[in-house]
């Protein structure tokens, strides 16, 4: 029997985190390549550390997108996080740049060609997640940390807070009765901070963004805030700690909440269902929720490479279900195109879209003028509600 009564805990990381870092340059080389051809391939993973930012993977595209072209990109990407300190700085830190052509016998299994849609750009199982916990449609834990952290890096970058610095993380730990959330027991911030604010300096700079983001009443007088607990943080960003692209998943989806396929999504152009297919999936189930089908629902879908049609659609409403789960797996087969194309055109993602999701979730996001988030839109409600009743 599930507990109705609990603790659960998610946490977030700022773009000064060393891999998100890493997440920013990788959709940067995305962004490059499908704003000079929407049809460009790249597969990019990135490395930092001390003084250092390696590129790596797989492209393909106008070669416009020379290596100067992403230097450049990658330095002003740096600069725009805001690391200007000793050992990562973006005018001198050394980038290596060993990006390489897509293999062939990837690119003939994924694009389309005489009878042949286009394909699969791996195999794998992709999910997505919606529950009525926040206006968002996601996990509160999740939400609410994502919140704390963005509106932390939103003023240091307007210069409306100062002694900030990029690196930091945040936690929150929510109380549910009966299944539902009621209250934050715990919040942790971590963040990089200018030398000489003392542990208290730093508590008045971060208290505010909690309060303001927990307002209500999800804290009350047992709430437990730990700031920067290790009394210390100045040393940050890849100075203190090496940054991969991808190494965030847990934060990058649902904080733990729900399902996670195992793909990373940043670095990746939209042929690649670790990141579209995910996409996808996130867009039906939080339609679902929206059309007042369940309070929860996740949605799973599972691919082969080069083969375009899903091998499986399978949906879990967690007995919050007011539809039989088997019809809206029905629904969602016979009213959505999960094909790699057909998620591609229709959530538009072959833009340059994919910088402002590098940080801070690619759910729960408003979907945005230049196209991004697309996946986040309730177009689907209508339909749904058709085809079930």
């Amino acid at each position: 029997m599930r507990q109705t009564s609990y603790l659960f805990t998610s946490e977030s990381v700022s773009e000064g985190h060393p891999d998100k870092v890493c997440d920013r340059i990788s959709d940067t080389v995305v962004d490059l390549f499908l704003a000079a051809d929407p049809l460009s391939r790249v597969a990019c993973e990135t490395l930092t550390t001390t003084d250092t930012v390696v590129l790596a993977g797989e492209t393909r595209g106008p070669s416009s997108v020379t290596p100067e072209v992403i230097e450049a990109a990658t330095r002003e990407a740096i600069r725009d996080i805001g690391y200007a300190q000793e050992g990562f700085h973006w005018e001198t830190a050394k980038i290596q740049i060993l990006l390489h052509e897509q293999s062939v016998d990837i690119a003939q299994g994924v694009d389309a060609s005489g009878n042949k849609d286009e394909g699969a750009g791996d195999q794998g199982i992709m999910f997505g997640y919606a529950c009525t916990e926040t206006d968002a449609l996601m996990p509160a834990p999740i939400h609410f940390s994502h919140q704390i952290l963005r509106r932390m890096a939103e003023d240091r970058k307007s210069g409306a807070v100062r002694g900030l610095g990029p690196d930091s993380k945040s936690q929150v730990t929510l109380l549910y009765e009966n299944g539902k959330p009621v209250k934050a027991t715990n919040v942790v911030v971590s963040t990089q901070h200018d030398d000489g604010l003392t542990q208290e300096d730093v508590r008045e700079l971060v208290l505010p963004y909690i309060h303001e983001t927990l307002s209500g009443d999800w804290i009350d007088d047992d709430t437990v805030f730990y700031i920067n607990p290790t009394g210390r943080f100045v040393i940050g960003g890849p100075v203190g700690d090496a940054g991969l692209t991808g190494r965030k998943i847990i934060v990058d989806t649902y904080g733990g909440a729900a399902p996670h396929g195992g793909g990373a999504f940043s670095g990746k152009d939209p042929t690649k269902v670790d990141r579209s297919a995910a996409y996808a999936a996130r867009w039906v189930a939080k339609n679902v929720v929206a059309a007042g089908m369940a309070e929860k629902c996740t949605v799973q879908v599972s691919y082969a490479i080069g083969v375009s049609h899903p091998l499986s659609i399978f949906v879990d409403t967690y007995g919050t279900n007011q539809v039989d789960e088997a019809k809206i797996e029905k629904a969602i087969a016979d009213i959505v195109d999960l094909t790699p194309r057909g998620i591609r055109e229709r959530l538009a993602l072959s833009n340059p879209i994919y910088v402002p999701s590098s940080a801070y979730g690619h759910f729960g996001r408003e979907p945005n003028a230049q196209g991004g988030f697309s996946w986040e839109k309730l177009d689907l409600v209508d339909d749904l509600r058709s085809a079930v009743s």
